[in-house]
């Protein structure tokens, strides 16, 4: 998948996809995309006639679940996996975001282990539509009395906002007297809140949404803007003078008469932010549903090793590399010819050779960031080589490698390492594929895997690739 950064002129593309969505989760939303753009530094793919798209967010990244314009689950599998499969090569945890409660079944199946969150204060406030054009029913009491005293102390006029240069205007001057009170909060969510009001005003028409405003004698004391995804309206911006009293829930009334058409049953009214404030107002207009916002973090099978194994074989004992054996361990990790196919050169990294116990620390380094298990190979106590499970995926498979101190070849000591780890892979970590890849020109290699059991599995124009199940 190749990402894109969400600009304002990209919107039209990701358009149909909101407009499609029956998930009722308001982060599906051109509105949403351009008025959190600078927090949550969104981009774009498309994969599998889906819409993926990935943000950034305290230091980690996250995919929303893909949006298929047709709600097909077998799309949504086929870009899950291209996501799966890009998180994979780009040795990139996998998280997801937005993932809708209809789809945590699967998703959980999918991975067997996860880590799954449900932040109350992101979840969504759902409404029947129908419910704020009337305000009807003993629980919609108090919201109908606010309606009542706010026609009786003040005229007014609900309009739609044109766009034009009168009505931008206007709206500008309401959002200068608004954000008073809302920069007096002095925090984060209300200062980027506002940031975002101001910018989406100009191209409330380029992002689909529609917006109106409520006036009083010749002056804007009320503006809410909203944008049609699927059966629902989410309303993105509604603000209102607290000294006009009733003017929030008239203006949601008024609101819902004017844009909630045919076809839409529901209002996305966006979540609370945590703010308990707003969270009782929303919870006092009786949501029909507080939509959860899923996130899963697949856990993989390295991700439940806390040590690294000791495994025996006949001739072989595969374990830690020790302190002891500092010097052979380098001796082996920085051999130039030797490593050019194991897949990395320290001269990547350093322009000089580095101190011997640079080579150990970086392989229990990188067993600390669970990115791969290294196993020294030991014949007769003497470290020989090592073995690694590494490129660990998301569905129950990693890749091995091996290699050997020049001295140690001619033994079978590589094909013996190998098919061990790869038991203790199937026994102990539950993997379902141990995979392996050599160069084409490297025919001993590629000699050792196929008598460890493996088989071969396709090939490009530079690798071999190889699979074993534990069936083999």
């Amino acid at each position: 998948m190749i990402f894109k950064p969400v600009d304002k002129d990209d919107l039209t593309l990701l358009e149909p996809y909101f407009a499609a969505q029956k998930l009722h989760i308001g982060d599906f939303s051109a509105a949403f995309q351009f008025m959190w753009h600078d927090a949550l530094k969104p981009d774009y793919a498309f994969s599998s006639g889906c819409l993926v798209i990935r943000e950034f967010y305290a230091g980690k990244t996250y995919f929303h679940y893909p949006v298929s314009l047709t709600g097909d689950a077998a799309e949504e599998a086929g870009a899950i996996a291209e996501i799966e499969r890009m998180c994979r090569e780009e040795n990139m945890r996998l998280h997801f975001t937005n993932v809708p409660e209809s789809r945590m079944g699967g998703l959980v199946a999918r991975y067997g282990k996860a880590l799954v969150t449900n932040n109350r204060r992101w979840r969504d406030y759902l409404y029947y539509a129908e419910d704020f054009k009337t305000y009807a029913g003993k629980k919609f009491a108090g919201q109908r009395n606010h309606v009542r005293k706010f026609e009786k102390l003040y005229p007014w006029e609900f309009v739609p906002y044109t766009g034009s240069e009168a009505d931008l205007a206007a709206v500008t001057a309401f959002f200068k007297e608004y954000e008073i009170v809302q920069r007096s909060k002095e925090t984060y969510l209300a200062e980027e809140e506002m940031d975002e009001g101001y910018a989406v005003l100009p191209v409330l028409g380029k992002l689909g949404l529609f917006a109106g405003m409520l006036c009083s004698s010749g002056k804007v004391i009320g503006f809410s803007a909203g944008e049609r995804c699927g059966d629902m309206v989410v309303v993105h911006i509604e603000k209102a003078l607290r000294g006009y009293e009733g003017a929030y829930p008239f203006l949601a009334q008024q609101f819902a008469r004017m844009f909630c058409g045919d076809g839409v049953l529901y209002l996305n009214r966006m979540d609370d932010a945590g703010d308990l404030g707003l969270r009782k107002s929303k919870l006092q207009y009786n949501p029909c549903e507080i939509v959860g916002k899923y996130n899963v973090a697949p856990r993989r099978a390295i991700d439940l090793v806390s040590s690294l194994p000791v495994i025996h074989t006949a001739r072989l004992t595969l374990a830690p590399v020790g302190k002891e054996d500092v010097a052979e361990y380098a001796r082996l990790a920085s051999d130039i010819d030797r490593n050019r196919y194991w897949g990395y050169d320290w001269r990547s990294d350093r322009k000089r050779r580095p101190a011997d116990g640079y080579f150990l620390k970086s392989a229990q380094e990188d067993f600390r960031k669970k990115q791969e298990m290294p196993l020294g190979i030991y014949a007769d106590g003497k470290l020989v080589g090592e073995t690694v499970l590494h490129r660990f995926g998301y569905r129950a498979e990693a890749e091995i490698g091996v290699r050997l101190l020049p001295e140690a070849e001619g033994n079978g000591y590589a094909r013996e390492a190998v098919r061990a780890y790869s038991d203790y892979a199937f026994r102990k970590l539950n993997l379902e594929r141990v995979e392996a890849r050599c160069y084409k020109e490297n025919e001993r290699s590629r000699a050792c895997l196929l008598g460890a059991g493996m088989r071969e599995d396709g090939s490009d124009a530079t690798y071999y690739f190889f699979v074993r199940t534990a069936a083999t």
